[in-house]
């Protein structure tokens, strides 16, 4: 499994267009097969800072994934807006396990 994690510093007057696309990117993107989890969240306490969780089951998804017109919509918006700034992280994970395996009562 592939973990994607990201953030984009959105500048406040660009945060409305960003919801926008990041809501047609979550759904597109939920659809495909190979994925197993897609959500953009707003951070609490940085607000201009959007936080992105993308889990793959494998490469040829994740691939998959960066050729999908969503893809290109989505990286349109962010080239349209220079000002938006994007740190991407990809991990592999290798067998994920409930956190209730781990916690104490």
């Amino acid at each position: 499994m592939l973990i994607v994690i990201a953030e984009a510093d959105v500048p406040e007057g660009s945060r409305a267009g960003m919801i926008a696309a990041g809501t047609a990117m979550v759904t597109a993107s939920r659809q495909e097969a190979g994925c197993l989890g897609y959500d953009y969240a707003w951070d609490v306490i940085e607000p201009n800072v959007m936080r992105i969780r993308e889990l793959w089951a494998d490469e040829a998804a994740l691939r998959f994934h960066f050729k999908t017109p969503h893809m290109a919509a989505f990286l349109a918006t962010l080239r349209a807006d220079r000002a938006v700034k994007t740190k991407i992280t990809v991990y592999e994970a290798g067998n994920p396990h409930d956190i209730g395996k781990y916690a104490v009562a």
